[in-house]
């Protein structure tokens, strides 16, 4: 476990991004659904942090920080009603077969469903299943009481089991 995730020393702005970058992304995509937007939200994310890096480092709690700076900016972004490029509905040919294959249609299905939820919903579901935070983290990184972290992820949750999406998968 690296200095940046046990939170021991102050990361710089590099040490910080070569080390949670990846997991970033990742869950920019689940919040997005496309992974160039989820480059964009990562990118805009980390400038937003990086002019005020210092200050972010020295108050302690980096990552809760730029968790919330991710998931504002993701909230920021489709409440702009953005009318640039529209993603193709036909998907291209996978390369995959067999049990690649079905984890790829299983990822596909759980980021549609994913993408029925409302965004404070897909939100706390990312941060509280995906990113694994704690019900009072993510009241936290997204400014909200715990109970409405409680209520949001019992109807996301009500809402995904009910989803003809994900009927198929076990």
């Amino acid at each position: 476990m690296s200095d940046v995730e046990r939170g021991s020393a102050a990361p710089t702005f590099e040490e910080y991004v070569a080390a949670r970058g990846a997991a970033l992304w990742r869950s920019a995509w689940l919040l997005t659904g496309d992974s160039h937007r989820a480059e964009d939200l990562v990118q805009a994310a980390l400038v937003t942090c990086w002019r005020r890096w210092d200050q972010i480092a020295r108050d302690g709690a980096v990552d809760g920080y730029v968790r919330r700076v991710l998931v504002t900016t993701y909230t920021d972004w489709w409440r702009r009603r953005w009318t640039g490029e529209v993603p193709t509905e036909v998907l291209p040919d996978g390369a995959s077969v067999g049990a690649d294959r079905a984890l790829t249609d299983l990822r596909h299905d759980v980021l549609a469903a994913l993408a029925t939820l409302p965004r404070g919903q897909r939100a706390v579901v990312v941060l509280r299943f995906y990113d694994d935070l704690t019900e009072a983290a993510t009241a936290e990184t997204l400014g909200i009481s715990v109970g409405t972290v409680k209520s949001q992820t019992a109807r996301a949750l009500k809402a995904l089991r009910a989803s003809s999406l994900l009927e198929e998968h076990p």
